[in-house]
């Protein structure tokens, strides 16, 4: 039991969450991502705020970019490569960068380093999102309130 009430959470108490929507090949990828949902532990509805620990090896996702969400990342221990358009760059403890809706520049974080990482991730909960992805043949589209994936022609995967 907690000697926190709400609105104070302690993100040790918030269960981790391994699972990810990703159909395969692209789960495995990031199969050493673990969240813990502190905006929904605190009753958040318009921005979700995760803290996330990534494992040696594993991606934050595939490198993508959404249509109306802002994103946004803070290193909060270890390191991790930022890939975009402009090409790698390593991101430590302290270094942030955020993710403007409709850049159509993809991001990704990897865990490049051989210790586990961890950063606050932060996006808003614009109704109807989507997210097309730079490398894969894959696009993702909400549809109440559930992401569902297609190949980017919009056929099944």
């Amino acid at each position: 039991m907690s000697k926190w009430k709400l609105p104070a959470i302690d993100p040790a108490e918030v269960t981790e969450q391994v699972s990810t929507n990703y159909p395969e090949p692209y789960k495995s990828r990031v199969a050493g991502r673990r969240r813990r949902r502190l905006g929904d532990a605190a009753g958040l509805k318009n921005f979700g705020v995760n803290l996330v620990r990534l494992e040696p090896g594993s991606e934050s996702s595939m490198r993508h970019w959404h249509e109306k969400q802002d994103e946004f990342i803070y290193v909060l221990e270890g390191s991790v490569t930022l890939v975009t358009d402009a090409g790698r760059q390593i991101l430590g403890p302290g270094i942030c960068a955020g993710f403007p809706a409709r850049s159509g520049d993809g991001h990704q974080l990897v865990n490049e380093s051989g210790k586990t990482a961890m950063y606050l991730e932060i996006g808003d909960r614009t109704p109807d999102d989507s997210a097309s992805y730079s490398d894969v043949d894959l696009a993702v589209r909400m549809v109440d309130g559930k992401w569902v994936f297609s190949r980017k022609d919009g056929s099944a995967i």
